[in-house]
C-alpha cells in the first residue's frame, strides 16, 4: 500500500476549485503531525489559507510577481524601478532564484524541458513561460494552500524534519484522494504570508503547498522519472 501511494504521487499543477471538507484536511494535517523530528521538536508551524484569505494571498504574489517580470523584461532601468517599488523586491526567508550545482544541473534541464514540452511551450516562447511561472503564485487553482515555516533555531535540521513532515503530508494526501504541489516557489515573497498570519520571526517560510484535487489536465500525468539511487555499501569480512 505504502509503495503504491509513493508510486502513484505526482506534484500536481492544475486543480479543481472543488473546496477541501474542514474534516478531511484537519485529518491529512494530523497524519502528517506525526512525522519523527529531531528529540520531537516538531520545528515547524504551517499556515492554511483557503476562501478569501487564500484569494487575498494569491492577488498580492501575482502582483507581486507581474512587477518583477515587467522589470525583468526592462533591462537595467526595469530592474532600477523593481528597487524603488515597495514590495517588489523578493522578501523571503530563503533565497529561491539560485544557481543549480552542475552535477544537478542535467535532471533539472530534463524535468523542465519535459514539463514544457507536454504544455506545449517553446524555448523562445517567452510570454507562456512567463505565464506557466506565475501558475504557482495562482497556486494552479488549488482551493486552498499551505505555508510552511521551519524554526531559525535548529538551522538545517529543522528543514530537514519539516522535508519528512512535508512527505507524511503528501502521502496522506494521496491516500485521502487529494493532490499536492509543493513549492519553493511560494517562499519568493514572505511579506504578504506574513501579513496574513501571525508568524514568529524566528520562523522562516521555506515553501508552500498547494493542496485540492486534480483535474484532468494532462500536465497531471507528467512524470519525470528517477535516477537509480547512488547507494554504496560495505560488507563486513
Amino acid at each position: 500500500m505504502l509503495g503504491e501511494l509513493l508510486r502513484s504521487r505526482r506534484s500536481v499543477r492544475d486543480f479543481l476549485p472543488r473546496p477541501i471538507a474542514p474534516e478531511l484536511l484537519q485529518a491529512v494535517l494530523a497524519d502528517a503531525n506525526t512525522a519523527p523530528s529531531w528529540s520531537n521538536t516538531q520545528p515547524w508551524r504551517v499556515a492554511v489559507a483557503s476562501g478569501a484569505v487564500r484569494d487575498q494571498l494569491q492577488s498580492a504574489l501575482c502582483e507581486r510577481y507581474d512587477t518583477a517580470t515587467r522589470a525583468q523584461r526592462g533591462g537595467w532601468l526595469g530592474k532600477l524601478r523593481l528597487l524603488v517599488t515597495p514590495g517588489a523586491m523578493p522578501d523571503g526567508d530563503f533565497k529561491t532564484n539560485l544557481a543549480y550545482p552542475q552535477d544537478l544541473q542535467p535532471r533539472r534541464r530534463d524535468t523542465g524541458h519535459g514539463l514544457y514540452a507536454l504544455l506545449g511551450i517553446a524555448r523562445n516562447d517567452h510570454a507562456a513561460r512567463e505565464q506557466q511561472m506565475r501558475r504557482n503564485f495562482e497556486f494552479f487553482g488549488a482551493p486552498t494552500v499551505l505555508f510552511v515555516f521551519v524554526h531559525a533555531g535548529l538551522r538545517e535540521f529543522s528543514v530537514l524534519d519539516a522535508g519528512i513532515w512535508l512527505q507524511s503530508l503528501m502521502l496522506s494526501a494521496q491516500a485521502h484522494g487529494l493532490a499536492t504541489c509543493a513549492q519553493g516557489a511560494l517562499a519568493t515573497w514572505a511579506g504578504p504570508v506574513r501579513a496574513a498570519f501571525d508568524v514568529p520571526p524566528h520562523y522562516k517560510l521555506i515553501c508552500g503547498v498547494s493542496i485540492g484535487y486534480a483535474s484532468e489536465h494532462p500536465v497531471n500525468r507528467f512524470n519525470p522519472g528517477r535516477a537509480p539511487l547512488p547507494v554504496q555499501q560495505v560488507f563486513a569480512r
